[in-house]
């Protein structure tokens, strides 16, 4: 039977099954309606290109930007599948018929997924093999196509012939910027549709009712529910604080909206807008009746909410800690409990692998004397509902499973961390010159999140990447002589408060007086599609605000009603970051690592930015991290009481008093930067579990680190490690030796047993990685061990842990941190076929504790050893019991199969695939643990 495959966050929205089985199905039939419409812009209404006349002006401005960049050739990037992520209706048919690809929409996802079996190898020279020239500029005889969106005279958008990726050169502020929107809307306007929606939890009505829609805007919803009101008044106000910057940056953005809504005339006009919107409802495909919605400015909050929650909001989770904590108190009493509780907790594991090398930078450390706690009674707490009045089929089992996946996708502190970065200093580079390979981890999906674009013009000098639909600046890339790039870095900036009702459970009081909560809802329903045959249905969401944020349970406190509620620095504060994107994107402003620093100090989300020019790197630790009362501890809920507030908070405005840069972990010019989402710096405590002493950061740093002590490090060489470090599995590579040493500690004398540790020796001196026998055979090296330690590894740390911690101890803890995240992993918190792993698990916890039973040094042990209560002969008893069991499990037990993967298939199992978002699909590619997007630079000169 096949399993069921859980999919977190965007995982989950994906084209329903039906809609491709529909089109194979009437192929035939929708084929000939489909040729109604054109095959791609360039054959329909598309702006006319430039005429000879005008040619040489737009090849001048291309030579203009060449001449201001100073990477020398040596700059690359990559973003897989393509940049083209619009499709006609006769192109997604096409596509589901026969498998063709629009141009442009897979051309990156074979060098994208070479690289995995083509690094071990590779040189300077042969990089663009796997990577494109992200050099400013379109090279002479490379010009695909030149437009000036809607006519104007002051905005040329130019696409190269290799990528398609546009190149958009203004000569006017406004005209550059509307031509940023234009070219946003070319690529990505079904994705920026989608999302808008989601933002706005208002998906189902949009796109169709199916059980994985109904989760995902209740997810975002529930983070973020905002009226529209509150949309349009958030780019105001950010705007309004910035002085001259905000004024530009609301110039900016109506230029941008106005470009998008040019492309949307014009494709409506022209009949070459996305298929999905005739596939969804939305048009006619014989007469183009119906409407594509024109964008407006709150569009682009609605989209900022879904990207800030899913990879800049560090956080929440305190329910679910207070709630083992108790169960940690329950088991060993108050203070033994604690013991054990921060032992797992390790908020400042002095094991851990770090970003910054030197300094101190405290923030949420543990109080000695904790105020202010409100732990809720036992058995009092439920999770406060979001969906009522469901009709139809939104009262189907499927839809209400989807509800439940949302709520604890919403609610934990394990959110999707994504995102690496290697980053040298010049003074270990063969070159003299600091060298860079980072990139943001974001998932795959089809059309990707992410877009290509450079943008030239007054104040704006810059390549890379942005998130579709915000890409009026490049977001993640390269300006003319400096690169940037970001990880999550997850540190706490949303906080779980109790506050104490009054009158009913709709009144709660605020500072002294009895306030009514306010009621935000959103009525959906939804029929049948082309695209989502799923049955009529609806329901309305409902959320309870209060000045402490939304309500997320109800419980009881010491006899007392409470309502748990969640509120986040960033609430109400989604487009503050446009200043230091604007900033990041302006040659003028950003001459060094300086002002690098000082711009991303205007990004109120949470990431780790990295730096490098041709002489300098730094590193800056974004966010509002708001200032907590003296005396409180994040991780738990704490009375809702002006003694244990924010310090300075305004709930009329959603500020406080944050943390002052010199808090934020930072430096210049490091030998050298690694981050995989792990820990930033010495006493600087983030929200999620697992950063102990076994992180997927040690892979990155374990490579770098030698690299640097060997020197004259060069871009091959660090991609190299990169990629190494993608295909390691963290447990083989760091967990592995001292389970082996345990079970050898005395003769092996089952033939099973020692068949297993046979296999798994010879994988770990190979360097256990998850490859393959040879480019394209599908089939893993070492196959048997890999197989083995997929199965042994949730054996074994159940078998050891559970007896010592108890059930009910050992089930809350798994709720804080998963204790799995292979790449096959489905109940991982990422999911399957996602590539990014080994985030989240109990590598650690293993690690430690089994040291422990050796009697090698720990620094920050377990407060106790569970792996045969601490004694190495019948901890190895355990180890070798659960080893046999995993050794004895088939390929279709350890990998049962999913809608993609036949069981028993461990590479297809591993296999990355691109969630479809709209019509176009695309096939799987191999594991690899690395980012979405990528760049590797290496400046020779500087302004």
């Amino acid at each position: 039977m096949p399993r069921r495959t859980p999919r977190n966050v965007l995982d989950r929205l994906r084209t329903p099954r039906g809609f491709h089985g529909f089109l194979k199905g009437a192929s035939l039939c929708a084929l000939v309606v489909g040729l109604l419409s054109p095959l791609s812009p360039a054959t329909a209404a598309e702006p006319a290109p430039t005429s000879d006349a005008t040619a040489p002006a737009a090849a001048e401005k291309i030579s203009a930007a060449s001449a201001n960049d100073h990477c020398g050739g040596q700059c690359s990037d990559i973003l897989p599948p393509g940049q083209n992520g619009n499709a006609t209706l006769a192109q997604i048919l096409l596509n589901q018929a026969f498998g063709t690809q629009p141009a442009h929409a897979e051309d990156q996802l074979g060098p994208y997924a070479n690289l995995a079996t083509g690094y071990s190898g590779l040189t300077n020279d042969k990089i663009n093999t796997f990577f494109n020239d992200a050099s400013f500029g379109v090279p002479d005889g490379q010009v695909a196509s030149t437009v000036r969106p809607a006519g104007r005279d002051d905005v040329t958008i130019v696409r190269d012939k290799r990528t398609g990726v546009p190149h958009i050169t203004g000569t006017t502020r406004y005209g550059t910027e509307f031509g940023a929107g234009y070219a946003a809307a070319q690529d990505r306007l079904w994705l920026m549709d989608l999302f808008r929606h989601v933002g706005r939890g208002q998906l189902t009505p949009f796109a169709g009712g199916a059980p994985a829609n109904q989760g995902l805007e209740q997810q975002f919803w529930r983070s973020a529910p905002y009226t529209e009101a509150d949309l349009e008044a958030q780019i105001e106000s950010a705007a309004a604080k910035a002085g001259e910057r905000g004024k530009l940056a609301l110039a900016d953005v109506d230029a941008y909206v106005a470009g998008i809504n040019a492309y949307i005339e014009a494709s409506d006009k022209g009949r070459y807008f996305p298929g999905e919107y005739v596939l969804t409802g939305h048009k006619n495909a014989l007469t183009n009746a119906g409407t594509i919605e024109r964008f407006k400015r709150a569009d682009l909050i609605a989209l900022a909410s879904v990207i800030g929650s899913l990879f800049g909001s560090g956080g929440g989770g305190e329910v679910t800690n207070a709630l083992s904590l108790l169960a940690a108190q329950e088991k060993y009493g108050v203070a033994e409990g604690t013991k054990v509780w921060e032992s797992f907790r390790q908020r400042n594991d002095p094991e851990a692998v770090l970003t910054q090398h030197a300094g101190s930078f405290p923030y949420l450390t543990r109080p000695d004397d904790p105020r202010g706690r409100a732990l809720p009674d036992a058995g009092s707490v439920e999770a406060e509902p979001l969906v009522y009045d469901r009709t139809g089929s939104a009262a189907a089992s499927g839809a209400t499973d989807a509800s439940a996946t949302a709520a604890d996708a919403a609610l934990t502190s394990a959110r999707r961390g994504m995102s690496n970065a290697l980053v040298v200093s010049g003074e270990h580079t063969a070159s003299g010159h600091p060298v860079a390979v980072f990139g943001p981890q974001t998932g795959y999906f089809a059309p990707q999140l992410l877009m290509l674009q450079e943008i030239q013009g007054p104040g704006i000098s810059a390549r890379g990447a942005s998130f579709a639909g915000l890409s009026m600046y490049v977001e993640l890339g390269r300006g003319q002589d400096y690169a940037w790039s970001a990880t999550t870095s997850g540190q706490d900036i949303i906080d779980t408060y109790a506050v104490e009702l009054c009158q009913d459970d709709y009144h709660y009081l605020h500072r002294g007086t009895c306030t009514p909560m306010e009621k935000i809802e959103r009525k959906n329903a939804w029929k049948p599609t082309v695209a989502d045959g799923t049955k009529a249905g609806s329901y309305t969401m409902r959320v309870w605000r209060t000045e402490y944020g939304p309500v997320e349970y109800r419980a009881t406190v010491g006899g007392k009603r409470v309502a748990y509620t969640s509120l986040r620095s960033s609430f109400m504060h989604e487009a503050d970051s446009i200043i230091g994107f604007q900033m990041l994107n302006d040659p003028d402003y950003l001459t060094g690592p300086e002002r690098f620093q000082s711009a991303v100090q205007h990004i109120n989300y949470t990431f780790n930015w990295f730096y490098a020019d041709s002489e300098r790197t730094a590193y800056y630790n974004s966010g509002d991290n708001p200032v907590r009362a003296d005396g409180v501890d994040a991780d738990f809920p704490v009375w809702a009481r002006p003694a244990y507030e924010w310090r300075d908070w305004d709930p009329a405005a959603d500020t406080a008093r944050y943390t002052p840069a010199p808090a934020h972990p930072q430096s210049l010019d490091q030998d050298y930067y690694v981050s995989w989402n792990n820990k930033q710096a010495r006493d600087y405590t983030t929200a999620p579990w697992g950063n102990g002493s076994v992180h997927r950061g040690n892979l990155l740093d374990d490579r770098v680190g030698k690299l640097v002590a060997e020197g004259g490090v060069t871009r091959a060489a660090l991609v190299r490690a990169m990629a190494e470090a993608g295909l390691a599995d963290l447990r083989a590579e760091d967990v592995l030796p001292d389970l082996l040493k345990v079970v050898e500690s005395a003769p092996v004398t089952d033939p099973a047993a020692q068949t297993a540790v046979d296999r798994l020796k010879a994988w770990h001196a190979a360097g256990g990685l998850r490859t393959q026998t040879a480019a394209g055979s599908k089939k893993y090296a070492h196959a048997d061990a890999i197989r083995t330690l997929d199965a042994w590894w949730p054996l074994l740390v159940k078998a050891v842990f559970e007896p010592g911690l108890g059930s009910d101890l050992y089930t809350a803890f798994t709720r804080n941190l998963p204790v799995d995240e292979s790449p096959s992993a489905a109940h991982g918190p990422t999911g399957a076929h996602a590539g990014s792993a080994f985030q989240y698990g109990w590598w650690s916890y293993v690690d430690k504790d089994v040291r422990s039973v050796l009697g090698e040094p720990v620094k920050g042990p377990l407060a106790r050893a569970y792996c045969g209560g601490g004694d190495l002969a019948a901890c190895r008893d355990t180890l070798v019991a659960t080893l046999k069991e995993a050794a004895g499990r088939t390929p279709a037990q350890v990998y049962p199969g999913d809608d993609s993967c036949a069981a028993g298939d461990q590479w297809c199992a591993d296999s990355v695939i691109h969630r479809t978002l709209g019509g176009i699909k695309h096939g799987g590619i191999g594991w690899q643990n690395r980012p979405t997007y990528q760049q590797v630079v290496e400046f020779t000169s500087h302004r």
